[in-house]
């Protein structure tokens, strides 16, 4: 599997002592390709913590797949068009149109250019709400840096309009700051609130090491490194975001503490925002997002720090959230998922799963089914186990059916039936 995605590397050195158990969980961690996960937490009534299971589950659910499309090139978003065809993006910088019946476009041209390195490159896709009218496609990226800030990278957000096989009338609305060297934690996924402002999830870029918390960029305001951003479609200011009572807060910032959020989606039951978060190693977690709230990385983390034995004994800052930062709605320990895109199932196709959560997992290649109550996680079902590859996203499409869509060797797109 491509090394990008795999768990970060190591930045620092854990300062526990070198013990034969250490070198048995590296190997425990190698084995399982541990791939960069997330912020762990869950001690509040509704968090759950389970360990991924190894075993699918697709028939006591009776669920099915069927192929849409192969042969992609590293995907990582995925809209639907109006039309029916699906709007993909691959992560060196191109754009296609994938039919139903599996014809896949060529690239679409137009495009700035975008950092292809570790985990930076084309990331994800959303249409505008209004884009029978407006025809705006917003999508995530890295921009490479200019000038001052050539031979650095941060995660952007442009939008255009797609005429013919190109886009054009292109617009840069948002601007991670500052731009910063390295390939990891770009985020990033797009989500629209109900009242059509934008979500932009963002990682800290992997600058943030637990044993030096009072460095952290993903605390600090003055910088939408380790940041959820909620702007105008435009790219303007919602005027009711979170006021942190500090002069140096950018204005975009919607929430803080965060270490590489790969999923968003809007509950929409409630409106709230939901977001799937790597950890370092085990921690992942999935999080409800609110406005002015601190989720704790890399001060807490139910995630060990990277190369230390797994364990409750080194978990980052004890581990418990509550009640300095929030806690994570659910979370995986020991060993990581890496949790990414994710989509509420809001239609009929699956009797009794109205309103649940389903999130794609790299790592653990499965798709989650959560339970979800309220605002709350009440189970979890591993689905696809080790079937389909690495599941980088899933997206419900308007005739209902969930359809996810892998990278790797195999990537692929599928249909979820049952």
């Amino acid at each position: 599997m491509p090394k990008h995605d795999r768990k970060s590397p190591p930045r620092w050195r854990a300062n526990s002592h070198h013990h034969r158990w250490h070198w048995v969980w590296v190997v425990l961690v190698l084995l399982v390709g541990i791939c960069l996960p997330a912020c762990g937490g869950g001690g509040d009534a509704g968090a759950t913590s389970v360990s991924p299971s190894a075993t699918p589950s697709t028939t006591a659910s009776g669920l099915k797949t069927v192929q849409i499309a192969s042969g992609l090139s590293s995907p990582w978003g995925m809209a639907f068009m109006p039309d029916g065809r699906i709007l993909i993006t691959e992560k060196a910088g191109q754009m296609r149109l994938v039919s139903l019946t599996g014809q896949v476009s060529a690239p679409i041209t137009g495009l700035p250019a975008v950092v292809n390195v570790g985990q930076g490159g084309l990331l994800d896709v959303q249409l505008d709400p209004d884009y029978g009218v407006t025809r705006w496609i917003y999508w995530s990226y890295s921009e490479p840096g200019v000038n001052a800030e050539a031979g650095l990278a941060g995660t952007a957000v442009a939008r255009g309009q797609l005429n013919g096989n190109v886009i054009d009338h292109i617009q840069v609305i948002f601007r991670q700051s500052p731009k910063v060297s390295g390939g990891n934690h770009f985020g990033s996924r797009l989500a629209f609130a109900k009242d059509k402002t934008l979500f932009v999830t963002l990682g800290e870029r992997m600058q943030d090491d637990p044993a030096n918390p009072g460095t952290a960029n993903a605390q600090n305001l003055a910088k939408t490194l380790g940041k959820v951003v909620r702007i105008n479609r435009d790219g303007s200011i919602p005027g009711d975001n979170p006021l942190f009572g500090n002069p140096a807060a950018l204005a975009g910032i919607y929430s803080l503490g965060h270490r590489n959020p790969q999923g968003a989606a809007i509950n929409p039951s409630t409106g709230d925002l939901w977001v799937s978060e790597h950890g370092p190693q085990g921690g992942d977690e999935i999080n409800l997002i609110k406005p002015g709230r601190n989720y704790g990385w890399p001060l807490r983390s139910y995630g060990c720090p990277y190369g230390s034995p797994v364990g409750d004994a080194c978990r980052v800052g004890g581990g418990t959230h509550a009640p300095d930062f929030e806690e994570p709605l659910t979370y995986w320990v020991p060993i990581s998922t890496a949790p990414c895109g994710m989509a509420f199932n809001t239609g009929s196709r699956y009797p009794g799963w109205e309103g649940h959560l389903f999130v794609g997992a790299l790592a653990g290649q499965t798709l989650w089914h959560l339970t979800v109550v309220g605002n709350q996680i009440t189970a979890r079902e591993a689905l696809f186990t080790n079937v389909l590859g690495r599941i980088r996203h899933v997206v419900q499409g308007p005739d209902g059916w969930l359809y996810v869509l892998t990278d790797g060797a195999s990537a692929s797109i599928y249909r979820i039936e049952r």
